[in-house]
């Protein structure tokens, strides 16, 4: 009558962390009933809601996307959204086309719903012990749900990236197709593709590059414009832009990077914290970062010795999260991160400090320390005008650590399993599979 108790016993921890997760949720839910807007992390602008989706679609259906409003977003966000909405509702501003458009509203809440089935097709595939704890924890995660209240396109990203990296399909031409969709609709995301490089998978990273030049191409054609120079020259200019806008960096992050911007700030912090809490956080910031950095490369250089050690799920997480480390392309995108570690088994120091990072990085809401800004102005959600109170807190914090802990447990994981291959094999440096 024991076994059964032992077999259970991993799945303790797992319920619990899920179970923080909706009770986090819930608190969240109860906290908007009330107040009206969601609180911290959620962005203060109350009356933005959506607005990630809107004003992209606003100039998928107007002239200007790459010399008016000058987009980062490769041509395939725009044919898409431009498939996905009413024209009719984008004659007169983005704010009136979300109330109008009722088709990209449903959209929206699709994919919601889609990513959550895939999330648990994968989840239940890999382990159907765990899978309704990661789900959970995915579709009612900070993550998911910044993303759904912001409308991001890394909602439709999220879907072919769970195809392209989880077990979804044995098709590898849908997996080809599907990480070509994730990296015109988010570059940054042809990072996790090299774990095929270290591992050796020539052909999957051959074909999903021809399978993404041939989608950049196609849509470049479609919306007839977007050039490479153009998304070069607006990338410099979204970077300066971003220099000014410190606050909604820092505000939900997945690096220390925007906390050293914060001299450039014009609020006087030095009335909300201690001049050494700030001496400290700019001495100790690179350090950790580089300390995260440098054992991700350890990591990945022992993958590339030993491509059979690892899977490719567990390297393309350390790539990912080595840049998310370095540096912040918004909260939301710990949503890919997050995903690929759940992937993991919890066995082992590493994965299990890994997934239980995960978790924390899902729990809804923030513990303020100080507010900095009341800001009076809509509710969108809430449909009344409100006072929404933001400040520093104290996942501003905790949350850029625990990526850097996610990413260090991991490598050091990945290390060991290099070193214990290594002894029963020579490393393999050809460039062939091993």
């Amino acid at each position: 009558m024991s076994a059964p108790r032992v077999h259970l016993l991993p799945l303790v921890p797992e319920a619990l962390l899920a179970l923080a997760v909706v009770v986090s949720a819930g608190w969240t839910l109860h906290v908007f009933l009330d107040v009206g807007y969601l609180p911290q992390p959620f962005v203060f602008d109350t009356n933005d809601t959506f607005m990630d989706w809107f004003n992209t679609a606003y100039w998928a259906n107007n002239r200007g996307i790459y010399d008016v409003w000058r987009s980062i977003y490769p041509p395939l966000s725009f044919v898409f959204l431009d498939a996905t909405s009413l024209p009719g509702c984008y004659l007169q501003s983005s704010f009136y086309a979300r109330d109008c458009d009722w088709l990209a509203r449903s959209t929206i809440y699709a994919f919601y719903v889609i990513d959550v089935v895939l999330a648990w097709i994968c989840f239940r595939r890999l382990d159907r012990r765990t899978a309704p704890m990661r789900t959970v924890a995915i579709a009612l995660g900070l993550p998911m749900l910044f993303t759904l209240e912001r409308g991001n396109l890394i909602l439709v990203a999220f879907a072919f990236f769970m195809i392209a990296h989880g077990p979804v399909t044995a098709s590898k031409p849908w997996r080809w197709f599907a990480a070509a969709v994730t990296i015109n609709f988010k570059p940054y995301l042809v990072l996790p593709m090299f774990a095929h490089a270290l591992k050796r998978d020539w052909r999957t990273l051959e074909m999903a590059g021809l399978a993404t030049i041939a989608l950049y191409l196609v849509t470049l054609a479609l919306v007839g414009s977007g050039t490479p120079m153009e998304l070069a020259s607006n990338t410099a200019n979204w970077v300066v832009f971003q220099g000014g806008q410190v606050w909604n960096e820092v505000n939900y992050s997945t690096s220390y990077a925007p906390l050293l911007m914060f001299r450039t700030l014009d609020i006087p912090l030095l009335q909300f914290v201690p001049s050494r809490l700030i001496e400290t956080i700019e001495f100790l910031v690179p350090i950790v970062i580089r300390a995260g950095q440098l054992l991700a490369l350890a990591a990945l250089a022992a993958a590339w010795l030993q491509p059979k050690a690892l899977p490719a799920h567990r390297i393309a997480a350390i790539l990912l999260g080595a840049y998310l480390v370095t540096q912040s392309p918004g909260g939301y995108t710990q949503l890919f991160l997050i995903f690929l570690v759940l992937m993991e088994k919890w066995k082992g120091a590493g994965p299990i400090t890994a997934i239980v990072c995960a978790y924390l990085l899902c729990l809804v809401g923030d513990w303020p320390l100080a507010t900095v800004l009341d800001v009076t102005g809509t509710s969108w959600l809430g449909e009344r005008t409100v006072t929404a109170s933001f400040g520093l807190t104290a996942g501003h914090f905790i949350r850029p650590g625990l990526i850097v802990i996610m990413v260090g447990a991991l490598s050091l994981d990945s290390i060991a399993r290099v070193v214990h291959a290594h002894r029963s094999e020579q490393p393999s440096l050809g460039l062939v599979p091993a």
